[in-house]
């Protein structure tokens, strides 16, 4: 819900597994948010940007969650990849 200024004023918002798209409920207390930092393709340093990831808990029970970031850090890399010239 947004007030006349525009301004979120929920007391929670949930969050989406990045991987499953499930709703994160607030009692998952088995999910996490990763900040994976954004580097520069040439030069390999960080670009003081991040992309944020949320795993839910049943990927991590799962076991499946190394293999989900990966992939979706991949999918990212790809996505945001410059072209060569």
């Amino acid at each position: 819900m947004q007030n006349e200024n525009g301004e979120n004023v929920d007391l929670y918002i949930p969050r989406k597994c990045s991987w499953t798209n499930r709703l994160i409920r607030a009692k998952d207390h088995g999910s996490v948010q990763l900040n994976v930092a954004n580097v520069d393709p040439v030069t390999g340093l960080y670009t003081g940007e991040t992309t944020a990831f949320a795993l839910s808990g049943y990927v991590r029970d799962k076991s499946e969650g190394d293999m989900a970031l990966t992939a979706l850090v991949e999918a990212s890399d790809k996505k945001n990849a410059v072209p060569a010239e």
